[in-house]
């Protein structure tokens, strides 16, 4: 945003009082200042006494009128952009050109009205401070570019650090522009340039006597202080002695964020330091920076030109040390590099550059770090290594080859050529070696974890009886860890005699057993029933070991014991049914000759005269039939039979179906036999069935 900061009065010129009068007013109402004149001439020694901001020039006046003064103006340098607001009464539209042809920048007519004439007025003046601020911009520009190209410049530094203090002096108008320049501790500063002393180089100050650089250094960042003598920054270092300078403005010299020094500004008469200045310093000050960084990095590469110079010398030299040896390496099936003690390459065989597929111009001059994929800390670590006599044998490196590949070879180095100051370095390429040896690792692992997830013990023991694998079933069977079981003799872990045994088996089946039931000693002494698979272990026909896996059989021994305890108790369950069920039919097949007898004793009864002795025979033949009887319900009752009608699904044993296969012994002779013609039962007699 453009701030506009009247310097000069408004310049009224206009040969009517009342105008003059009305005019001043309303200018001095919007706090614009103002002078008047009454005539042309007075209006121009005005201009010269008083160097207005802004014109007011009434058109219509006595010689000179407002459009000679117009030329007049826009004649002379001083008063060519001043800016000119033109006053008429005339209303014609010529008279207006006329007035712009002749320089004016804005016109207002009479009658006017105050908020108008002002507006205007304060629009030429931002217009005006615009101009000039591009004026003054375009002129920073060009300064800026000034010195940026003298401190690019090829000349000597020294002279070029002077003549950038002393144009930035000329243009802000201050007494003294210096650089100083700090050590990385800090402590001491050097005043390596002084606008206003040519001879002035390197001086040494104390920084502690400027607490202004101090903190304009620690924070980075500008510091503009307007009045020294009450600036507090200045209270333990001013004492009783005033301030040589009123005014100051510190700027950081940066490189990298990081401060290299100030640029210092300073004024006797307290100039004021804007935004302009301040602008205008940074920028010179960031250019410093990169100049400063470049010519110490200029005579860097100086120094490092010499020395590469006089590493090559001494290359030289080396190499031709080295021919002594030069058959050996170039009939060598091993890559050989022969390199410094920094680690730049000397020499390289012919295996060298086929391993890493550079040629020997390549390979020459080139630090050994610059091969690996992934430098890490290793390069430092053998340079440090080397200085101590260390030198490695048998390491993996992994090399970047010429083609962007990635090998591993194994390194080994040597201090045979160390009178020379040179190393020896043998290498060759163990790339699908290593391949294979992970791929052997990752085996070995899997191996391992389908080993140890087995539901059965295994356990390997070398020709000696040394136990050498022993997974976590075993553990379990055991009831010892491998840590513990590793080593041992693996006869401990079977009875007395019960290793050789399983050995003469192995060997009469042949090399393998298979089924075998036995038993093995836990850590405890128990014995624990297993079944045993086992066979030898032969490499090129020769046995080198054994192996054994070990199914735990108790769980399925109990398992047994129970099934034929349960089966026992089965069996004895159903020899109970079967003789229940017996005597079930045999209380029903008794059932009904008791009946009957019991019928036939309680019709004699009838029949017979109560004091006849057939009569008490009849009785007591009744009374052991109903004892019978009650025997026959009993038993009915333990076996669930009834002596009802059998209906429905009820079954019971068929007596005569089950001893039709049976042979009987032949009836006494007291016995008729069916069918013949011995006496029926009287229960035969139509009419005892019909009472029954």
């Amino acid at each position: 945003m453009l701030i506009v900061t009247q310097i000069g009065p408004v310049l009224v010129v206009d040969d009517d009082t009342v105008s003059r009068h009305v005019l001043g007013h309303a200018l001095a109402g919007a706090g614009l200042a103002h002078v008047t004149a009454s005539s042309g001439a007075e209006a121009l020694a005005m201009i010269e006494k008083e160097h207005p901001s802004i014109v007011l020039l009434d058109l219509v006046m006595p010689p000179p009128d407002g459009y000679q003064i117009l030329r007049i103006l826009r004649a002379r340098a001083e008063t060519r952009d001043l800016p000119v607001v033109v006053l008429t009464a005339i209303d014609a539209e010529d008279e207006v050109a006329k007035a712009f042809e002749a320089g004016a920048d804005d016109f207002v007519r009479k009658p006017f009205k105050p908020v108008e004439l002002v507006a205007r007025v304060r629009g030429q003046l931002r217009l005006r401070a615009a101009m000039d601020e591009l004026a003054r911009k375009e002129k920073d520009a060009q300064v800026v570019l000034e010195l940026t190209q003298t401190l690019a410049s090829n000349l000597d530094f020294r002279s070029i650090l002077f003549t950038v203090v002393q144009r930035i002096a000329e243009v802000i108008r201050v007494e003294r522009v210096s650089i100083v320049l700090v050590r990385e501790d800090g402590a001491v500063g050097y005043v390596v340039a002084a606008s206003d002393d040519e001879q002035l180089r390197d001086l040494p100050i104390d920084l502690a006597k400027y607490p202004e650089i101090q903190e304009v250094l620690q924070k980075g960042e500008p510091l503009v202080i307007s009045d020294t003598s009450k600036h507090p920054i200045f209270d333990i270092v001013r004492g009783d002695a005033a301030p040589a300078f009123s005014s100051l403005c510190l700027v950081p010299i940066l490189h990298e964020g990081k401060p290299m020094g100030v640029l210092f500004l300073r004024s006797r008469h307290g100039t004021p330091f804007g935004p302009r200045e301040l602008g205008l310093t940074k920028t010179v000050s960031s250019a410093m920076g990169i100049a400063l960084r470049n010519a110490r990095v200029l005579q860097s590469l100086r120094d490092q030109t010499q020395q590469v110079t006089v590493a090559r010398f001494e290359a030289e030299r080396r190499m031709r040390l080295l021919e002594r040896y030069a058959d050996f390496f170039e009939s060598s099936a091993d890559g050989i590099v022969v390199m410094d003690a920094e680690g730049r390459l000397l020499f390289s065989n012919p295996s060298a550059r086929t391993i890493t597929g550079y040629d020997e111009v390549d390979l020459r001059g080139r630090r050994l770090h610059e091969l690996f994929a992934e430098e890490g800390r290793l390069a430092a670590e053998l340079r440090v290594g080397f200085g101590k006599g260390q030198y490695p044998q048998g390491l993996d490196i992994h090399v970047r080859r010429k083609d962007g590949t990635v090998i591993v070879v194994s390194v080994s180095f040597n201090s045979v050529l160390r009178e020379e100051g040179a190393v020896l370095c043998t290498f060759r390429d163990v790339t699908q070696d290593r391949a294979v040896e992970a791929e052997l690792v990752k085996t070995k692992e899997f191996l391992q974890r389908v080993i140890d997830s087995s539901v059965d013990a295994i356990i390997s023991a070398d020709t000696s009886g040394r136990v050498v694998l022993f997974n976590r079933a075993a553990e379990r069977i055991y009831g010892v860890t491998a840590e513990d079981a590793v080593g041992r003799d693996v006869r401990t872990l079977y009875p007395p005699g019960g290793a050789e045994k399983i050995m003469r088996l192995i060997k009469e089946g042949k090399g393998r057993v298979q089924g075998l039931r036995t038993e093995v000693v836990d850590g405890a002494g128990a014995l624990v029933p297993v079944s045993f698979s086992g066979a030898l272990i032969v490499e090129q026909g020769e046995p080198v070991g054994s192996v054994g896996i070990f199914t735990d059989l108790r769980e399925k021994m109990r398992m047994e014991q129970k099934l034929q305890h349960a089966q026992e108790q089965i069996i004895a369950q159903e020899r109970q049914a079967a003789i229940a069920e017996l005597a079930g039919a045999a209380a029903h097949e008794l059932n009904q000759p008791l009946t009957s007898v019991l019928n036939y004793a309680t019709l004699l009864k009838r029949l017979l005269d109560k004091t006849s002795s057939a009569w008490g025979a009849a009785e007591v033949i009744e009374a052991e039939a109903e004892r019978m009887a009650e025997i026959v319900r009993k038993i009915g009752k333990i076996t669930k039979y009834e002596t009802k009608s059998y209906v429905g699904k009820q079954k019971i044993l068929d007596l005569d179906k089950a001893s039709a296969g049976v042979t009987v012994p032949p009836p006494d002779a007291a016995e008729a036999p069916r069918g013949s013609d011995a006496p029926r039962s009287p229960s035969s007699k139509p009419g005892l069935e019909r009472e029954r």
